[in-house]
């Protein structure tokens, strides 16, 4: 079982020097990926080519070696070919007719020959004796020039034959880790998922950044999509998952920065830690989930606000992006259930937006703000290797929520304050508590231990997850309200 790796036509086009480093990067990220799935497997460089020679061991994880081929970028395509000395049509027409008798069978087809060297023949030649061959001794239905529903490839370089016998699209691209290093700010919704994967397919070495506001669980479902774009997508290279605490610095963004303004400082302050983080990586870059206007933080006038409390470069690979065509690659690439299912943290949610922020006007709300609160969160950042995730996630539990309440319990309802405001939790008999998400970990140890208490949000998830949160600080006596 033979492969022959087409290069991205963008690499074709590189200088020398370029092109000959963008193949040994390419060819060294296949060996990596390959080897791990069969360590005899031989990938070998060539100057327009890769060539992936598979033994017969190897057949039993065809499957596997195909959909690496595929998720690994800077490849064209792939064609799965059976190598043949040339030495006469009727000697190719005995091996072609072996490989596809069986697949022409009813079918309309075409013969394509594609070759270098010199010889004593034209393609059309090859094409049209092979053609004539296959018709008369395959169950083939007819030869159709131009619109048949298989086409039999062929490929001649001086006196080698590759028929193709499977055409194996690739994701395109360069090679992983032929750029530099970025940060890609993950938090697991559509946005930055498809962000940071666009990021990964253009050959950058992407390390994860997430600014967590949901406790271990609402980490450990980013971890676990961060993992699945790195082992499909990365896997030759070496990254990072790097957590910031961030609950505190939007508890402090909530009490003193002015509504109309709390989207944009909340950026600002995560392209703070961002830069900080870059520079320990020593990435190049961050990139952003945002697209042109699809929230208020995000027109033009507030990205430039935002911008300018970093030198760092900035990059969004979504900017011009529809919504849907977001969605769209989600779910092309296998991520649609991971960002569905993730909860978004809303905590910082302004009544009256302001779209057009000044950058005075910011600097004097963000004046109020208590910047030791970012050094603390920056402190506690958790660094880990991404393919130390699946150990990691094996720690994290789950809990079960609670309908039917007993005299002993206190239900504490941890939304946002506009929301307790504007839909108060009515329960005759049972003790209610309003204590903000952001608040609820730094204040629960101060709460009476003797009672057990249920917590509650809108929709069940942030309520489960600063639950979790608490568990893991040590407490039992914690659980989620659903009613």
């Amino acid at each position: 079982m033979k492969f022959v790796v087409k290069l991205f036509p963008e690499i074709t086009i590189k200088s020398p020097p370029v092109r000959k480093r963008f193949i040994q990067r390419l060819n060294s990220n296949l060996q990596v990926i390959l080897q791990r799935i069969e360590p005899k497997i031989k990938v070998r460089s060539l100057w327009d080519r890769i060539d992936v020679n598979c033994p017969p061991v190897t057949e039993a994880v065809y499957e596997e070696i195909v959909t690496a081929l595929e998720d690994t970028s800077g490849i064209a395509h792939v064609i799965e070919v059976h190598e043949c000395p040339l030495e006469s049509f009727e000697q190719l027409l005995k091996i072609v007719k072996g490989i596809w008798s069986e697949r022409l069978k009813d079918k309309r087809f075409v013969v394509r020959v594609k070759r270098s060297g010199q010889h004593d023949f034209s393609s059309g030649e090859m094409e049209r004796y092979i053609g004539f061959g296959l018709l008369q001794q395959t169950q083939a239905l007819k030869v159709d020039l131009h619109t048949p529903q298989i086409t039999v490839y062929l490929e001649i370089k001086d006196e080698t034959v590759f028929v193709v016998e499977r055409r194996i699209d690739g994701l395109g691209g360069y090679p992983q880790g032929s750029q530099e290093a970025v940060v890609s700010l993950i938090s697991g919704g559509f946005d930055s998922i498809v962000a940071s994967y666009l990021t990964m397919k253009r050959g950058a070495k992407t390390h994860f950044v997430f600014f967590n506001l949901g406790g271990a669980v609402h980490e450990a479902g980013v971890k676990q999509v961060a993992y699945y774009l790195w082992k499909r997508f990365g896997s030759s290279s070496r990254v990072k998952f790097i957590s910031v605490p961030f609950e505190e610095v939007v508890g402090e963004i909530l009490q003193t920065i002015d509504h109309s303004h709390m989207g944009v400082v909340l950026k600002r302050m995560m392209l703070r830690a961002a830069e900080r983080v870059a520079a320990n990586v020593k990435a190049e870059a961050v990139i952003t989930g945002e697209s042109i206007a699809q929230v208020s933080s995000q027109t033009l006038s507030n990205l430039g606000v935002i911008d300018r409390v970093t030198e760092c470069l900035v990059l969004r690979p979504l900017i011009t992006y529809d919504k849907q065509d977001i969605i769209d690659l989600a779910t092309k690439i296998g991520t649609y259930e991971y960002a569905a299912c993730m909860p978004e943290y809303c905590g910082v949610i302004s009544d009256k937006p302001n779209v057009k922020a000044q950058l005075n006007r910011v600097q004097e709300e963000e004046d109020k703000f208590n910047f030791e609160v970012l050094e603390q969160a920056l402190g506690k950042t958790c660094v880990s290797n991404i393919d130390a995730v699946p150990e990691e996630l094996k720690e994290y539990r789950q809990i079960t929520p609670k309908q039917e309440l007993q005299v002993n319990d206190i239900v504490v309802d941890v939304r946002a304050s506009s929301d307790q405001q504007k839909k108060p939790l009515n329960l005759p008999g049972i003790e209610v508590l309003t204590v903000p998400f952001f608040q609820i970990n730094q204040q629960f140890v101060d709460f009476d231990q003797s009672r057990n208490y249920l917590l509650y949000c809108e929709k069940g998830i942030m309520s489960r997850l600063h639950a979790l949160h608490i568990k893991d600080q040590g407490f039992d006596n914690v659980g989620v309200y659903r009613p």
